[in-house]
């Protein structure tokens, strides 16, 4: 028996198996180069990722027990010089490293950045420490030889530029990785030592993004600079405060963060 249904606009035939209709299979192509990378940027610059950092301040507990760091205010303000400062600097190795430049050569850039012995020590042992979350999490030969070059650690940023270039991130993304490492992790160390609420804590590090930006753009144009002019193009800020105190802090007999 067949029953025919009828509308305005279409018959169906009840007798007649329903069928889809044929869908064209979609094309093959290949993934694009470094499809995922922009996805390692987020396990690079996440503060659990496994590096070391949070153990450390950024110099946020000297300052804060000078009584420099009392609030959101005058952490936003901490945050801000660090930024500008040891920031720019650590974001310009991260760069390089991304970019290409010899390892070896920015580890000692670094050095010659960094004139507290305190901190050339902590940039050392976290440079170690990121080796080693690093190579468990984008195993390349470039980390694995610098791991054997310098096996007391090679300086952070370096190696930070080194992990994002073995995931396949350029220098901008190692630059904002390394930007925002300066301040996201004083801005942590600050609710912790003075239970300062984590809101606030985070819209500092929210209104500084602006900021964050210009850094890490400047950073980036600075490794370009660096690949055809040298080094020196790189940027050197100075903040002489923070070496000070990370000299001080290091001879404190009892802290709550390494550095």
């Amino acid at each position: 028996m067949r029953v025919l249904i009828r509308g305005s606009d279409m018959t169906v035939d009840l007798a007649r198996p329903v069928t889809a209709p044929p869908v064209a299979a979609p094309p093959v192509t290949a993934a694009p180069a470094g499809a995922g990378a922009r996805g390692a940027l987020l396990v690079l610059a996440d503060g659990r990722f496994p590096a070391g950092g949070h153990a450390h301040s950024g110099g946020a507990e000297a300052a804060v027990k000078a009584g420099r760091v009392t609030d959101a205010a005058t952490l936003a303000e901490f945050c801000r010089g660090r930024l500008h400062t040891a920031g720019l600097a650590a974001a310009g190795l991260a760069a390089a490293a991304a970019a290409g430049i010899d390892p070896l050569l920015l580890d000692e850039a670094a050095d010659a950045r960094t004139p507290s012995a305190a901190l050339r020590a902590v940039g050392r042992r976290l440079g170690r420490q990121m080796t080693r979350a690093a190579r468990a999490a984008w195993p390349s030969p470039a980390l694995d030889a610098l791991a054997a070059a310098r096996p007391r650690g090679a300086h952070q940023p370096v190696v930070l530029g080194l992990a994002a270039r073995a995931a396949g991130l350029g220098p901008l993304d190692a630059a904002y990785a390394a930007a925002y490492e300066s301040v996201s992790g004083p801005a942590t160390a600050v609710v912790r030592l003075l239970g300062l609420d984590p809101f606030a804590a985070t819209a500092v590090l929210a209104r500084l993004a602006p900021e964050l930006d210009d850094v890490a753009a400047a950073a980036a144009e600075a490794a370009r600079r660096a690949r055809h002019d040298g080094l020196d193009a790189l940027p050197a800020p100075s903040a002489p405060l923070l070496d000070i105190t990370a000299e001080q802090h290091a001879a404190w007999p009892v802290r709550l963060f390494a550095s």
